[in-house]
This record gives C-alpha cells, sequence and structure tokens, in this order.
C-alpha cells in the first residue's frame, strides 16, 4: 500500500494534525534575499546541533539556500501570527537600517544579519543561525540540514506560534 492508495482528503486532514511549529526562514544569496513561512523545522542532532527545514524545490527560498549555504529559522509570539501570512510569497527586501540593529526590512519586518548573513527578524521571539550541512531532494520539496552556528532570544515568556494558531494548512498531498 503507498499513498497514492489513500483518499486525498483523508491524507490532508491526518498530517494537518501533526503538530508543527510556524516559523519564518531567512534566506539569501548574494544581495538577494527573501524569508518564508514554514512549519517544517525540527531539531536532527545534538552533536552537533543541526536542525532541518524542508522547503518546495521551486520556492525563492530553495534558491537562496542552495546558493547562500545557510538560513535562520525565526520563532515568533503565538500572539502575533500577521507576519506568516505576508511572507507566503516571495519577500520584498530593502536595504537600510532604522537606527538601531536593523540593516533592512522584508516585507516591512526589520531585519539584521545572522552571522551566516541570512536575514534575523528584529520582532522574533527566538532565532537560529544555521550553516547547511546537508540537503536531500525528497520530491516535491528538499530537507535542508543546518549546524546551528549562532542563536538568540528576544523573549523568553511567550508561548511560540504553531500551525493551530491560524487558520493555515500546509501538508498532505500536492494540490493540483
Amino acid at each position: 500500500m503507498s499513498t497514492a492508495d489513500l483518499p486525498d482528503e483523508l491524507v490532508n486532514r491526518v498530517t494537518w494534525k501533526i503538530p508543527n511549529a510556524l516559523a519564518l526562514v531567512g534566506s539569501r544569496a548574494g544581495d538577494e534575499r527573501n524569508a518564508m513561512t514554514t512549519s517544517w523545522i525540527t531539531q536532527l542532532s545534538m552533536e552537533p546541533v543541526i536542525i532541518g527545514i524542508s522547503v518546495e524545490n521551486t520556492a525563492v527560498t530553495h534558491r537562496l539556500i542552495s546558493a547562500g549555504g545557510s538560513f535562520s529559522v525565526n520563532l515568533w509570539d503565538a500572539e502575533n501570527t500577521r507576519p506568516f501570512v505576508k511572507f507566503s510569497k516571495p519577500a520584498a527586501y530593502e536595504a537600510g537600517g532604522d537606527g538601531g540593529p536593523a540593516t533592512g526590512t522584508l516585507n516591512g519586518w526589520s531585519t539584521y544579519e545572522a552571522a551566516t548573513g541570512a536575514p534575523v527578524f528584529v520582532d522574533a521571539a527566538a532565532w537560529m543561525d544555521c550553516e547547511v550541512r546537508h540537503s536531500v531532494d525528497l520530491g516535491t520539496h528538499s530537507l535542508f540540514m543546518g549546524e546551528l552556528v549562532a542563536a538568540g532570544i528576544n523573549n523568553d515568556e511567550v508561548r511560540l506560534a504553531s500551525m493551530s494558531d491560524t487558520r493555515m494548512k500546509y501538508g498532505g498531498v500536492k494540490r493540483h
């Protein structure tokens, strides 16, 4: 038996029940920067600390991570899920600081460069900066495995966002 033998509706409904964190993944190659909403994130190893994210092969973020060799994972306060809708499509980057740590904006949200050069959001509750060590093409998506090289917590008191905090759904079978 394979997924092809199961009704699409059942596959969607059951995979949407997997508890998933919700985050913005930052990427950069050269002067091009992007961020996208993701819910496919996990820790894969302790020594070294490896973070895994799955990114659709046709996404701008996939191209930038492949070329730039790094990504950031920006975890967000569950009470502020507005950014996730804004980053379901490629982001508009504007260079320039705001007098503080910001070096630019993506879709109007202030960012700065992490150790790898990947964008980190000033308003993220916590963030991780990862250098890609491996990637595997899994069909529609690739799994990028990045070693954690820098991280920070900006607000340790909030509950972090998950898919269940929104009406968003992602996963299951490819929609045609």
